[in-house]
C-alpha cells in the first residue's frame, strides 16, 4: 500500500529532526498536547462514543468495551501521565558509563533514539496517546496503528497531537496514525525494515502471534500476562485478601490482572471460604483444583486449560500448593514471565521468590496491578515487555532508547 510507505518515509525524515530537537522544545510540544486533550475533551469523548456503539454492535465484552471507553476521568488521567513524562529526565544524550582505555582512549555509552517505531495494538486510545508522548520524549518517531474498534478516536488524537507538534516547530509526521482499519496494512507495515526500527504489538496473544511471524522488524511483545499470586503460609490474612481482591477485581480486562491465585495448603482452610465468597459476590467464577472444591463446594473444577488461561475476565483459577515450592514451580510451567506477586511476612521466602520466579515484575505483598509504567514511575508506558532483548518489563522513556559508544582520543593509531 503506497500510503502505508509514504508514512514510514515520513516517519524515518521525521525521525532525523526528532532525535536532535531539545528537551524544552519536546517538553513544549507535550504540553500543547495536553493542552489540547483539554480544550477538546468533549469532542474526543464524542467520537469515543462511535467507537463505542461500534464496538457494541459486534458485540464486545463487557472488558473490551471497557478498556476502549474515554470519560472525563480517563482524559484527565491522559492529562496527568503527560505531566509527569514532562517532569521526567530526558534520557536522549546521557552518557551512562565512562572508561580508559591504557592507551588513552576515553570509551563511553550515550543514550541515542530508536529512530522510528511502529506500534500495532487494539481498542486502548489511551494508549494511543501513551505512546505518542513517550516516543515524542524519547526523540522517536512513531506509526500507530490501533485497533478498528478505536479508529475514531485516534483518528480525532492523532490530529490533536501533530497539531501540537507543528505549534512548536516539530514535524507533524512524528505522530502518524494510520487511518485505515484494513489487516493488508498491518502487513505491509510489517516488512518495512529500511524506514522502521522497531515493532511493538499491544493486545491479544493472537494479534501479537501474527506480528511476530510476519515481521521483517525486530518485535518487542508479550503474548499474555497470566499473572499469579501466592499466598504463603507465612501471609497476613487480612492483607493477602486485600490484596488478592485488587488484582483479580479491580479492572479484570487488563494484562496485569490477577488469573490464578495459588495457597499453601496450611492456611486454606482459613483463608479461602472468606475470600472466595468475596470474590463470588463480585461476580467472579472460582474454578478450582480439587482441595479448593473441596473446601469451596461453589467451586467449578479446574482443567489443565485453565491454568495457563488469560482470561481478561471476571473468571480466577485457585489452586492449594503444599509449599513455596510447588508455587514456584506451578508459576515456571504456566506463568508468561508478566508479573507474580508473593504475600508474605517471612523475608527468606521473600527473597527466594523475587531471585528464583522469572517474570518482568516480580512483586512482594501488592496487587499485581502495579505492573505498569506509570504506577511505577516511568510516567507511563509503551507496553510491557516479556521477552529479555531489549527490554524487560515496563516500557518507558529509557526502554525507548538504545545506546551508542563515543571514543575520545588524542591521536591515538592501532598498531
Amino acid at each position: 500500500m503506497e500510503e502505508i510507505i509514504k508514512m514510514a518515509k515520513d516517519a524515518k525524515a521525521a525521525s532525523s529532526i526528532m532525535k536532535t530537537a531539545g528537551t524544552s522544545q519536546k517538553n513544549a510540544a507535550l504540553m500543547e498536547i495536553a493542552k489540547a486533550l483539554e480544550e477538546n475533551k468533549a469532542e474526543l469523548i464524542s467520537e469515543n462514543a462511535k467507537d463505542i456503539s461500534f464496538a457494541k454492535e459486534k458485540g464486545l465484552s463487557k472488558a473490551l468495551i471497557d478498556r476502549l471507553t474515554l470519560n472525563e476521568e480517563r482524559i484527565s488521567g491522559m492529562i496527568n501521565g503527560i505531566s509527569e513524562v514532562i517532569s521526567l529526565p530526558d534520557p536522549v544524550g546521557t552518557v551512562v558509563k565512562m572508561w580508559q582505555r591504557p592507551n588513552g582512549l576515553k570509551v563511553g555509552k550515550m543514550r541515542i533514539p530508536l529512530g522510528v517505531i511502529a506500534m500495532v495494538y487494539e481498542a486502548r486510545p489511551d494508549a494511543t496517546v501513551d505512546a505518542a508522548v513517550l516516543c515524542l520524549k524519547s526523540g522517536n518517531a512513531v506509526i500507530l496503528r490501533g485497533g478498528s474498534e478505536a479508529i475514531n478516536s485516534n483518528i480525532y488524537l492523532g490530529k490533536l497531537m501533530q497539531g501540537a507538534l507543528a505549534k512548536v516547530g516539530l514535524p507533524e509526521k512524528a505522530i502518524q496514525i494510520v487511518p485505515t482499519t484494513e489487516r493488508e496494512a498491518i502487513l505491509h507495515l510489517l516488512k518495512l525494515e529500511d524506514y522502521i526500527d522497531l515493532i511493538i504489538p499491544r493486545g491479544g496473544e493472537g494479534l501479537i502471534r501474527f506480528v511476530t511471524e510476519n515481521a521483517r522488524i525486530p518485535v518487542l511483545r508479550h503474548y499474555k500476562g497470566v499473572c499469579h499470586t501466592y499466598v504463603d503460609d507465612k501471609a497476613d490474612l487480612k492483607m493477602a485478601e486485600e490484596v488478592c481482591f485488587n488484582a483479580k477485581v479491580q479492572r479484570p480486562g487488563v494484562c496485569n490482572a490477577m488469573e490464578t491465585m495459588l495457597v499453601h495448603e496450611k492456611i486454606a482452610s482459613a483463608f479461602l471460604p472468606p475470600m472466595l465468597k468475596r470474590f463470588k459476590e463480585a461476580g467472579v467464577e472460582i474454578r478450582g483444583c480439587p482441595k479448593t472444591c473441596e473446601i469451596f463446594p461453589s467451586a467449578k473444577p479446574a482443567t489443565e486449560e485453565d491454568w495457563p488461561k488469560e482470561y481478561l475476565d471476571l473468571i480466577l483459577s485457585v489452586k492449594v500448593v503444599r509449599d513455596i515450592d510447588e508455587a514456584i514451580l506451578h508459576i515456571s510451567k504456566y506463568g508468561s514471565n508478566h508479573t507474580e506477586t508473593i504475600i508474605t511476612e517471612d523475608y527468606q521466602n521473600a527473597w527466594r521468590f523475587l531471585e528464583e520466579v522469572d517474570a518482568s515484575v516480580v512483586i512482594v505483598n501488592a496487587s499485581t496491578r502495579f505492573n505498569d509504567g506509570n504506577q511505577l514511575g516511568l510516567g507511563a508506558e509503551i507496553g510491557i515487555s516479556t521477552s529479555k532483548l531489549h527490554a524487560y518489563g515496563p516500557m518507558g522513556l529509557e526502554e525507548l532508547t538504545t545506546t551508542k559508544f563515543i571514543v575520545f582520543g588524542q591521536g591515538q593509531i592501532r598498531s
